[in-house]
């Protein structure tokens, strides 16, 4: 490739991407790191593969090619192996009789073409990519993973006497686990391949829930990536009953019970780590709905940094998670990210000398060195009763799942008031409100400003994929409308979603955005007043609050999301 990468970086300095300097400087560094000169310019961010490929193309008058919006046809593929394919960095894409269409990262070797020619017996139209995303797209497509796809159909073959088949396999079950990825390569059941085969492709598409829905003629199959529902699989509806008594074995729930809703979990080693599995079967007009949760610790990250608030706002967070004592409350819709930060928050303060107590309904993630107590409705263990058992224990930090009546609240308060740092998450749509709804629960304004320190009001937004994401002109009166300052308006630099192999239409992960709320004299003052939550937030306002619009409409204006979602996930400003 060193003959190439000099041709390259003349094409590239030729079409002002690189400059002489430039030049010589990445070639070293490629040739020392023993990588190709695009994968270096790739890695340090220099040059955009986009570019490089249209540069190339122009040069050589072939056609350019995006690798990742493309899926090679199957009889073109039969043409050469997956070793061929590697040794000449070619991947056949297309074949229409004697024509094949190729993408090569190197059109200037002709005596690639001519190898290629001979040995699929074609004549070769080139088209141009590069090396690194030819190189990652013959690891797709002879990739060696199951094909769900395929094996979804042949386990359908079988699934008729699907009922019969759920007796089998089952002793692997003993130690409380299950192993996805023996039991899918074993000579298990077709019903419970078909169930661990749901659940590794959601796995691997990053979901954080998997629903099995039935209908009149059909089950339908969807995940939640990203916060977003996707349809996956739609299933004849013969398999159900059989499905759902298999998640039903695995969460130890009652078979035979098809009338009344059920609860459960199980946990299953997935690719030599465990997973946490949540269950939820409800009761339909067409049969029982399933909802399994997804808890995949491996993915998570538990630092303050790593959750994507503004610098103001993580400023404000750490302040009220380092103090000695005192209520932090972080509140927000279900799904919006408010477990991962209460874990973040109790990460940020854990220390050898502390003790750290928990009570959570369920234990969504476990974590070293912290007490964690699950609630059980069932034996009386609420989060009142919990929570007054555990300030006998001698903590210094309590972190309370959820606050859902006036008891919690009462002696979560007290404990905050008596030099305990109380951490607890609470259903309001803001932070200012949030002091509001202590209040209508029935808890004395004076208390509640005594108690409470930091109010913060959490939603996740979707990243645009930076693979493909693309820039995107907004009007004028489309800022304004949004509420973006006339200030601002020439420096945004909106993206929009395009969709790519390696995301979903568009979005990849998802961030946080924190609207955070001290408590000041003046804002303890209007809350002892009784005053509302409008003039709370004024106050804050004017105290300098980012609130989830403006914090939204800032990571929008550098690219990270795209207008549309900050809409669709924030409110209005009042």
């Amino acid at each position: 490739m060193a003959k190439f990468d000099k041709k390259l970086a003349a094409i590239l300095v030729k079409h002002r991407l690189l400059d002489d300097e430039q030049k010589e400087k990445f070639l070293g560094d490629s040739e020392r790191a023993n990588a190709s000169l695009t994968e270096t310019l790739i890695q340090q961010s220099v040059v955009k593969e986009v570019d490089i490929i249209a540069a190339v193309s122009q040069e050589m008058n072939y056609h350019p090619i995006n690798l990742d919006r493309v899926k090679p046809n199957p009889t073109a593929l039969e043409r050469l192996t997956e070793e061929q394919c590697k040794t000449w960095q070619v991947l056949p894409i297309s074949r229409l009789g004697k024509m094949l269409t190729i993408a090569m990262a190197n059109p200037f070797d002709v005596l690639i073409l001519d190898d290629v020619k001979l040995v699929t017996g074609c004549e070769i139209v080139p088209v141009v990519s590069t090396d690194v995303a030819v190189m990652r797209a013959i690891g797709n497509a002879f990739r060696e993973e199951v094909d769900t796809g395929q094996e979804m159909d042949q386990l359908l073959s079988g699934a008729d006497s699907a009922e019969g088949a759920l007796e089998l396999n089952e002793n692997k079950e003993d130690d409380g686990q299950l192993d996805l990825t023996e039991d899918i390569k074993s000579g298990s059941s077709p019903i419970v391949k078909m169930a661990n085969l749901l659940i590794l492709q959601a796995i691997e598409q990053r979901a954080s829930d998997i629903h099995v829905e039935a209908f009149e003629k059909r089950v339908r199959v969807r995940y939640r990536i990203d916060g977003a529902c996707h349809e996956m699989n739609s299933l004849p509806k013969r398999v159900h009953p059989a499905l759902i008594s298999r998640v039903k074995i695995m969460a130890n729930l009652d078979i035979a019970e098809r009338r009344k809703p059920q609860d459960g979990k199980f946990q299953m080693r997935v690719k030599g780590r465990q997973v946490d599995f949540r269950v939820s079967i409800l009761p339909m007009i067409h049969g029982e709905k399933v909802c399994i949760r997804i808890l995949d610790s491996s993915g998570l990250s538990l630092s303050l940094e790593s959750l994507g608030f503004e610098p103001e706002a993580l400023e404000d967070f750490r302040w009220a998670v380092n103090q000695a004592y005192g209520m932090v409350l972080v509140t927000g819709p279900t799904g919006s990210g408010k477990s991962t930060t209460l874990y973040s928050a109790v990460r940020e303060v854990m220390r050898v000398e502390d003790n750290i107590t928990t009570v959570e309904d369920p234990v969504e993630y476990q974590l070293d060195g912290v007490n964690q107590v699950p609630v059980s409705e069932k034996r009386g263990l609420t989060f009142a009763a919990a929570l007054r058992s555990i300030l006998r224990q001698d903590p210094d930090t309590v972190m309370i799942g959820e606050i859902r009546d006036k008891e919690t609240a009462e002696i979560a308060i007290k404990a905050a008031l008596t030099g305990h740092l109380v951490f607890s998450t609470l259903h309001t749509n803001d932070a200012p409100s949030t002091v509001s709804r202590l209040v209508d629960m029935g808890i004395d304004p004076f208390m509640v400003s005594s108690s409470v320190i930091l109010v913060s009001a959490q939603r996740l937004l979707r990243k645009l994929c930076s693979e493909c994401r693309e820039k995107k002109q907004i009007s004028r009166d489309a800022m304004m409308q949004a509420g973006i300052k006339e200030s601002e308006m020439e420096s945004a630099a909106f993206q929009e979603a395009k969709g790519c192999s390696r995301c979903s239409m568009g979005y990849k992960g998802r961030f946080a955005i924190l609207e955070t709320m001290r408590l000041r004299e003046d804002i303890k003052r209007i809350v002892i007043d009784g005053g509302s939550a409008l003039d709370v937030r004024g106050k804050a306002l004017e105290n300098g609050m980012i609130t989830l619009r403006r914090c939204a409409l800032l990571n929008a204006m550098r690219g990270k999301t795209s207008l549309e979602e900050v809409m669709m996930m924030t409110q209005d400003e009042i």
